[in-house]
């Protein structure tokens, strides 16, 4: 993430789906000093096994999990671009069709609450109820999916579209595409995504 531009120092975390709990990155780690010793076993009430305390914002993991059988893995990065949206507390609404990729028309942003609380995971998992990823605002961005590597490049994706989204509103009001547009488009992204998995099964 660190490489990647979407994260500095100790600020985000990850987390991975395992049995009846989750795997996540301990507390105040460094990720371009993370080691498997950092990855801390916790279940969904926050009871963690190890030396080394879990991440403060297991909370929001948990949540997430709960709210979405799905989920398989968490990305959560303060990357630049979606933070200065967040910022403003705004959405990102249809300007692009790859907006899509998040599940929905658009990529909404949470109610502002203080880290590692209840409030604020009862907001995300609100929000990801029906999108794979969300901005947190004053904050940054979240996204899920069936493996670490699939959130990861979602991180990624919504943070260029959020540098898109912001670049354009520098210039004007960004011309939406409508609800029928993007409906065919999620359509698509349906069954684009079927074919992915039945490639990777192969």
């Amino acid at each position: 993430m660190n490489r990647k531009g979407l994260n500095q120092g100790r600020s985000g975390n990850v987390s991975v789906r395992y049995g009846d709990g989750m795997l996540i990155t301990a507390s105040g780690c460094h990720f371009d000093e993370i080691t498997p010793e950092h990855v801390v076993a916790t279940d969904l009430d926050g009871h963690y096994q190890g030396p080394l305390k879990p991440s403060s914002e297991r909370s929001f993991h948990a949540a997430i999990y709960r709210q979405r059988p799905d989920a398989q893995a968490v990305v959560h990065v303060h990357s630049p671009w979606a933070t200065t949206l967040a910022s403003l507390r705004r959405a990102i609404p249809a300007f692009h069709y790859m907006v899509a990729v998040a599940g929905g028309k658009d990529i909404p942003c949470t109610p502002y609450a203080t880290f590692g609380t209840d409030e604020l995971a009862d907001h995300i998992a609100n929000a990801v109820r029906d999108r794979d990823a969300c901005l947190m605002a004053n904050h940054g961005q979240i996204a899920l999916a069936g493996s670490l590597d699939a959130a990861l490049d979602l991180a990624m994706e919504v943070e260029n579209l959020a540098r898109c989204y912001a670049q354009a509103l520098t210039v004007g009001e960004p011309v939406l595409l409508s609800d029928d547009e993007m409906d065919a488009v999620l359509d698509k992204f349906g069954s684009y995504r079927e074919n992915a998995q039945a490639s990777d099964e192969q």
